[in-house]
């Protein structure tokens, strides 16, 4: 059981922000109890506790793990959203959608299977056998 220290050390964790600027490549895997912005490119997985929102000019290469998302960019990997997920018109998605609710905006488009209504997984920070391999990209 969490005690108040914990419990007001958890809450200042998920309030913290990440920003994946635009023309920024991060190649590696990224893993916060905070939000996550990416506006640039990431070569690698991306789990979040918390909101994970991808702008127009996003690319990732890997897996997407979060509490829930809003996407408008290009996802190669799976992408996986414990509560909701929201597909903007310039999403694409080149992978499987794992997700409890999804609303998909006119123009988004993705290529692979579609899962709904999972109940929710606890999302574990820093447990690396829990996370799927990383896809590589076809050339």
């Amino acid at each position: 059981m969490l005690n108040k220290k914990d419990l007001k050390e958890v809450e200042e964790l998920s309030n913290s922000s990440n920003i994946i600027g635009k023309g920024t490549i991060l190649e590696g895997s990224l893993e916060t109890y905070g939000n996550v912005r990416v506006e640039g490119k990431v070569i690698g997985n991306i789990k979040t506790k918390s909101k994970a929102a991808f702008g127009h000019s996003s690319q990732v290469e890997g897996n997407v793990l979060a509490q829930n998302a809003e996407i408008a960019g290009h996802i190669s990997g799976t992408v996986e959203i414990t509560e909701q997920l929201v597909l903007k018109p310039s999403a694409v998605i080149d992978g499987d959608i794992i997700t409890n609710r999804l609303i998909v905006e006119s123009g988004a488009s993705f290529n692979g299977k579609c899962k709904m209504g999972v109940k929710s997984k606890e999302i574990r920070i820093g447990n690396k056998e829990e996370q799927p391999p990383l896809l590589k990209a076809q050339s």
